[in-house]
């Protein structure tokens, strides 16, 4: 994954296309990202930058970040992230203190998008997995139940069975979505279709590993 970016999820909007047609996007706030840390392999044992993504005031970084910070010669940021890069390639030669931008991306690319999902707490089988609800008659008393929970003979439930339990609060990497638009003066991003994570939720957009623009 040569090159990628760190952002906020705005929200989704839509956009007309050349012909016309309405196009779903999802406006993300892409950077602007700091150059914080460089690993080599030579020293570390493989190839990545480290990024850094909206700044915070010292009081509110300990002292063994305030240091790393320090020894880079960027202000203190909220968020830090690593991309692995290859050796030779064009963002791998980013220096530290670089700033990366939304410019990094070009309209018509296609990235993978990551993000924790929406938490939707303690759901049921219905809602969690998309089961089937029994029937609503009167009389039927199992309506959106659980159901079978495999044979009776074990006497046992196995591993792997889907139940209720905690939806949603995962992270989550959505790919190959087009880069529709991009707003280096607002350091904007809109890409096609829904990307995981709430409004203002971190994202992390990277060139895709399945589509090539």
């Amino acid at each position: 994954m040569p090159k990628g970016i760190l952002g906020r999820k705005l929200g989704m909007t839509q956009i007309f296309d050349e012909s016309g047609f309405a196009v779903p996007v999802t406006v993300i706030e892409a950077g602007p990202c700091v150059v914080v840390q460089k690993r080599t392999s030579e020293r570390d044992g493989y190839t990545a930058v480290q990024l850094g993504f909206g700044e915070q005031p010292e009081k509110r970084v300990n002292k063994p970040m305030l240091g790393h910070f320090k020894a880079a010669g960027v202000k203190p940021v909220r968020h830090l992230q690593e991309i692995r890069v290859e050796a030779g390639e064009a963002f791998a030669d980013l220096e530290v203190g670089a700033q990366v931008r939304a410019d990094v991306f070009s309209a018509g690319e296609y990235v993978d998008v990551s993000g924790v999902t929406k938490g939707k707490g303690f759901a049921g089988t219905v809602k969690r997995h998309g089961f089937s609800r029994g029937a609503m008659s009167h009389g039927s008393m199992y309506h959106r139940r659980v159901g079978s929970l495999g044979a009776t003979d074990p006497a046992r439930v196995f591993p792997g069975r889907r139940m209720p339990g905690r939806m949603g609060g995962r992270r989550r990497t959505i790919q190959g979505l087009k880069v529709v638009r991009v707003d280096a003066d607002r350091n904007l991003i809109l890409v096609r279709g829904s990307v995981p994570g709430a409004r203002g939720s971190l994202v992390l957009i990277r060139e895709t590993v399945k589509h090539k623009s």
